[in-house]
């Protein structure tokens, strides 16, 4: 079966969620909130889509700020339905993570935290779950050598392992590990399953590498064609075989791999559901988002007026009709990719799933 060869069952549940997706849009109800707690970082990533170091030019968002725009958050939003993940460069670089977290917990939202491992002892994940820490997700992308190479540090897998064997043992805390795949490490994710089950990893993400941030300049980063559908295949594989929980990443329509490799039908919920405070006070969807996309600033903008008046951009998605997007007969479900690949400046794709999945089928099959 083709990527675009969809059966009538699965299109008749595309169509509703159509109608479901529209709905939520109209409705905008705000249910997660990203906070880039810092743009320092220990690492040098070389997909980094913030260009994060451990010197960053913009310094870190004072507690203060950020915990007085959640009150303002809890005046559009349910504190208790309303998840807050810390984000960056890497959040643990701040020394006052308990303080904030603690303070959330005791304003009703629950939050989570996204690192890369470096700095999560045994001692610091006691810290944060005695804070009210209710999640946490570690990057592990690959086996040694493929994950150090990306990740631009020596020490950078055993201590990402090392993070994710001391999670394995909280119990009141969710974690799953996110694997960002990439031609050197796409050979490796056999070898990496097993490990991770090995572990006692239950929840497993993977997402793919785009050409935005660092990674425009390192082509190695970006799957080949056919190396993307099997990517795919993989994915939907490990779900059947039911050992681990495999999902990829909220990014793009995948046509006939719609509801196999991930548990919901292709959603981009940037500026719909979800909204991001930058470390500089840009208030905007997600973090990867910003330029035209950014929304207002929290030094001088309520963020309840802009949630409730502005991210009309996210909300009504017609203008993304062009391009190669402009007589797709998949757009409905699609509504032109996920944001995050839409170039930040005029708004073009950067990169469409479903046309690469097609171009992988034909080299494949040998019919390019």
């Amino acid at each position: 079966m083709t990527a675009t060869a969809i059966p009538f069952r699965k299109k008749l549940a595309l169509n509703l969620f159509k109608t479901y997706r529209r709905n939520a849009a109209k409705l905008h109800e705000l249910n997660y909130v990203l906070w880039e707690a810092t743009l320092r970082c220990n690492l040098s990533c070389l997909h980094c889509g913030s260009d994060c170091k451990m010197d960053a030019s913009v310094g870190d968002m004072p507690a203060d700020d950020f915990l007085r725009v959640m009150d303002q958050v809890a005046e559009v939003a349910n504190p208790n339905s309303t998840m807050v993940v810390f984000t960056g460069g890497e959040p643990l670089l701040r020394n006052d993570l308990e303080q904030v977290g603690l303070s959330l917990y005791r304003k009703g939202f629950p939050w989570g935290i996204v690192t890369n491992g470096m700095l999560l002892s045994k001692q610091r994940i006691d810290s944060l779950v005695d804070s009210g820490l209710r999640s946490v997700t570690v990057s592990l992308d690959g086996l040694e050598a493929s994950h150090n190479w990306l990740r631009g540090s020596g020490m950078s897998f055993s201590r990402a392992l090392e993070a994710v064997r001391l999670l394995c043992a909280v119990p009141d805390v969710r974690f799953d590990v996110v694997t960002c795949v990439n031609r050197r490490n796409f050979g490796e994710l056999n070898k990496l399953l097993e490990l991770l089950l090995q572990v006692g990893v239950k929840e497993w993400r993977i997402f793919t590498i785009f050409p935005i941030g660092r990674a425009s300049r390192i082509p190695e980063l970006q799957l080949q064609p056919e190396e993307f559908k099997q990517l795919f295949d993989f994915i939907s594989w490990t779900r059947k075989e039911n050992k681990i929980k495999l999902n990829y990443g909220c990014e793009g329509f995948l046509g006939s791999y719609e509801g196999e490799v991930r548990d919901s039908l292709f959603f981009c919920r940037a500026g719909i559901n979800i909204a991001s405070i930058l470390a500089n006070g840009s208030i905007s969807a997600c973090p990867n988002l910003r330029d035209n996309f950014i929304q207002g600033n929290i030094y001088k903008d309520n963020f309840r007026d802009v949630w409730e008046q502005r991210f009309l951009t996210f909300r009504d998605r017609s203008w993304t009709r062009t391009g190669a997007c402009a007589d797709c007969d998949f757009y409905g479900y699609c509504e032109g990719n996920g944001m995050h690949l839409r170039n930040e400046q005029n708004g073009e794709l950067l990169f469409c799933h479903l046309q690469r999945i097609l171009e992988g089928e034909r080299i494949l099959s040998g019919k390019a």
